[in-house]
């Protein structure tokens, strides 16, 4: 004997189920395929990008005579004037100077083929030692 629950529905498919799925599929490919890779297999390190030159840059003979002058190598060797030196005496030298004077100017000259890093890490140690009036260097585009 059958006993009847009342109206049978028809079964019917989920739309929202659907576009879920449609969603996260379209998501995954999205990620899946934003990872480059160098020619050799290895995954890209650093973005491959020039820095921009500068329209307008300031004359060396106007800066002021002041200015603390950090420089970055292509290969991002840290220079103190012309004189290459370490991560630790670099520290040790901008301690010196922030404690003399806590609003020294500081000019980074980064090489167009530095790492961004290597920029960012000596902002960083400006920062912490209490510099705040870091400059970047630009070449002048004319």
């Amino acid at each position: 004997m059958r006993i009847d629950l009342g109206d049978d529905e028809p079964p019917e498919i989920s739309l929202i189920a659907l576009i879920d799925c449609i969603f996260f599929l379209l998501m995954f490919f999205m990620v899946a395929t934003s990872f480059k890779h160098q020619a050799d297999g290895r995954p890209l390190k650093e973005l491959p990008i020039t820095l921009p030159e500068s329209a307008v840059s300031l004359d060396p003979a106007t800066a002021a005579p002041d200015v603390v002058a950090i420089g970055v190598d292509a290969k991002g060797g840290v220079y103190w004037g012309r004189e290459r030196v370490t991560q630790l005496v670099l520290r040790e030298r901008l301690h010196a100077v922030a404690a003399r004077n806590h609003d020294q100017a500081i000019r980074i000259d980064g090489d167009m083929q530095a790492p961004y890093q290597e920029i960012v890490h000596l902002m960083d140690l400006c920062q912490f030692e209490g510099l705040t009036r870091i400059a970047m260097r630009a070449r002048d585009g004319r």
